[in-house]
């Protein structure tokens, strides 16, 4: 079935377009389509979001269609309106899915036989992902917020550890509500039921597939291009965000990439360019259409340059909700650039960083694990709209701190800081966590970046090995990537613990770590110095790269109804450590039909009691609709031992009150060193 809204401002909304790919599966396509006759390249996002819930000429493909490009959005397999069934993302016949979407879009008579891909996060995954097919069809790709190694940087694990409270309060579970929900009657046709029947019976929650894989491996290579970037072929323009969960990805990418190509970094978080978590905003759909415009319609517009445009952050309030970071923008060509340099800091006693002579007087620094250590550093990506580091003083409180003289004159970098550690723990199972932070000359510490490595993956990533008591090893921890810049009068510090909670799920024994300082053993960071930028003193280098501003960014709420979207909590008695995510939505994506959509977190770390932490996640869907009322309810409940995980996932959905599925799964895991 295809259904065609009226045109409003020289947009016709095509909803419903069924694209058939090679084994009979149809996949629910919607398009924004420009005024007049076409034929249209196509600016294409691939999903698995439920396209039928938002409003039609209120979005990024709205927006393609007025700038002379069809926007299209389609339905994963075995989601929203789309027939079939899933059971993880990602999976090689998705990927395969969208290869043959391209070849069909092209062919069609509203089609100039141009694609482009686009789209943030799941978006900008499957951006990558199907230009490694090379479909002779995709003349260009802008993935946003996007990952090139599915287990170093993604959502599930970091540093051969767990990540904890994003899989459980967030994207994990939900999407075993989400792909739960009705396609729409009269969107769909005498199809919907089929198809939410389909869904209901055949679709499993992604979470298990996860858990199941705790170390590299097969499984992960499919849907990532780390390793084999002479795949991607076509232009290549990639967006991110310094407070992203994604942040290593693009300048990863860039020095890898032989195809054209583009990096524009800022320093948003998860909501991305057009937000203010942190601002400043700029306006990115101009961006891409300006890029397809130079690649699809040979525009000699100058989209592809400069090269590089990285937005480099100094200290502000680390507050968790502030809205704008302070900076410039800085051009580049390419990184690492010829005058730049790692700059060495020893680790000293007393605490001191330095970068004169290695040190003559060795030595060792001790420190007791605390799982909940991490409370500061805000929250990864986008479990909540605000989620920024706060002041850093409560973590390093529980930390080894090493910080540097105040500086005598500006210190810029760009790149992958690293902290070489040798270290010792008298547990099995330890992780290493290295913070980078900007002290100010008030004493307040912000954090720049940090990195985490699983002791037990100190040599492989697929094949770990425990950490013998007593035995020092050297680990090489990669610390986010980032660019700042640190001003005269401040101080560089690095901070070491064992724990990055609520992020990393903590590891499950008691434990004794030391840092060595010796002759054959020197501790050391490393960070990545470029030549700084002139500036009159107090005030910032002149931008180099404009962007067009948002007048009127995203709103972000940070409450609903007196209740905090997150909060730390603290169990005195019972010396535990907890995190709360609330959070509430609610949209009109036609008249008459109304989705509410509600998400509530806990999770509980145990500072006695490493082993013991549990995390639950609720889910909870809510559609009004002429024909009746559907809700869709989920939990995933996750309780650690020193040996497992213990999993449950429930799932309910009603109709008018009346039950129309129940499910249940159960599983076991156990930990791999985690």
């Amino acid at each position: 079935m295809k259904y065609v809204t009226e045109t409003q401002h020289g947009v016709r909304f095509e909803q419903n377009v069924l694209v058939t790919v090679r084994d009979g599966t149809r996949l629910a396509m919607d398009m924004h389509v420009p005024e007049g006759d076409g034929p249209w390249p196509v600016i294409l996002e691939y999903l698995p979001y439920r396209k039928d819930d938002g409003a039609p000429f209120s979005g990024k493909h709205d927006y393609f269609a007025r700038h002379g490009y069809i926007g299209a959005l389609l339905d994963c397999r075995g989601t929203g309106a789309s027939e079939g069934t899933t059971d993880d993302e990602y999976r090689p016949i998705e990927t395969q899915d969208g290869y043959d979407a391209i070849e069909w879009i092209a062919a069609q008579e509203w089609s100039d036989g141009q694609v482009a891909m686009t789209g943030s996060s799941y978006g900008g995954f499957t951006c990558v992902q199907i230009a490694a097919l090379q479909p002779p069809h995709l003349a260009t790709i802008i993935p946003m917020n996007f990952t090139d190694d599915r287990y170093t940087d993604d959502c599930h694990f970091r540093g051969g550890a767990w990540r904890c409270y994003y899989d459980v309060g967030a994207y994990g579970s939900a999407m075993t509500s989400m792909n739960a929900m009705p396609p729409y009657p009269e969107i769909s046709g005498d199809d919907w039921e089929r198809i939410w029947d389909e869904h209901l019976e055949g679709n499993e929650p992604f979470f298990m597939a996860w858990l199941a894989q705790q170390t590299d491996g097969p499984y992960w290579r499919p849907g990532s291009v780390r390793g084999r970037y002479d795949s991607i072929t076509c232009p290549t323009l990639m967006i991110g965000g310094w407070r992203d969960g994604y942040c290593n990805v693009p300048l990863r990418m860039a020095t890898n990439l032989d195809a054209p190509h583009r990096v524009l970094m800022g320093p948003w978080n998860h909501s991305g360019p057009a937000s203010i978590t942190p601002g400043p905003a700029i306006d990115y759909l101009h961006e891409i259409v300006q890029w397809c415009d130079r690649w699809m319609k040979g525009d000699q517009n100058g989209a592809e340059s400069p090269r590089l445009a990285i937005y480099v952050q100094v200290q502000d309030p680390p507050l968790a909700d502030r809205e704008h970071t302070s900076g410039y923008w800085r051009a580049e060509e390419a990184l690492p650039m010829d005058d730049a340099a790692m700059g060495l800091y020893w680790l000293e006693e007393h605490g001191v960083l330095n970068t004169g002579p290695p040190p003559h007087v060795y030595g060792r620094d001790e420190y007791e694990y605390r799982p909940t250590v991490g409370i500061t550093g805000g929250l990864w990506s986008a479990g909540v709209p605000f989620g920024l580091p706060t002041d850093q003083w409560q973590d390093e409180a529980f930390s080894l701190n090493y910080t540097t003289k105040p500086l005598d004159a500006p210190l810029e970098i760009i790149g992958t800081a690293r902290a070489v550690l040798h270290v010792s723990s008298t547990a099995p199972v330890m992780a290493f966590v290295a913070r980078l932070s900007d002290v100010a000359p008030d004493g307040t510490s912000a954090l720049v970046t940090n990195g985490l490595l699983n002791g037990t993956r100190r040599s492989s990533l697929t094949d770990p090995e425990p950490m013998e008591a007593g035995e020092v090893y050297e680990l090489d921890i990669e610390l986010d990537t980032t660019a700042w810049r640190f001003e005269p009068g401040h101080r560089v510090r690095l901070s070491i613990s064992s724990a990055d909670f609520p992020n990393s799920w903590p590891t499950p024994y008691k434990g004794t770590n030391r840092v060595y300082r010796e002759e054959t053993r020197r501790s050391h960071l490393l960070l990545p110095v470029v030549p700084t930028r002139d500036a009159t003193n107090g005030e910032m280098p002149q931008d180099e790269v404009a962007f067009g501003t948002i007048h009127n960014p995203e709103p972000v709420s940070r409450a609903k109804n007196g209740v905090p979207p997150w909060e730390i909590v603290t169990d005195l008695l019972g010396d535990r450590t907890g995190l709360r995510v609330r959070r509430l939505s609610a949209n009109s994506p036609r008249e008459g039909v109304d989705v509410e959509r509600g998400a509530d977190l806990e999770v509980w770390a145990s500072n006695r009691e490493p082993s013991q932490v549990i995390a639950v996640g609720r889910h909870s869907w809510r559609l009004s609709h002429p024909i009746g009322e559907t809700i869709v309810d989920s939990t995933c409940t996750v309780q650690s031992t020193v040996e497992t995980f213990e999993v449950e996932i429930d799932l309910e959905v009603k109709v008018d009150g009346k039950q129309r599925r129940q499910r249940r799964w159960v599983r076991s895991y156990p930990r791999v060193l985690l």
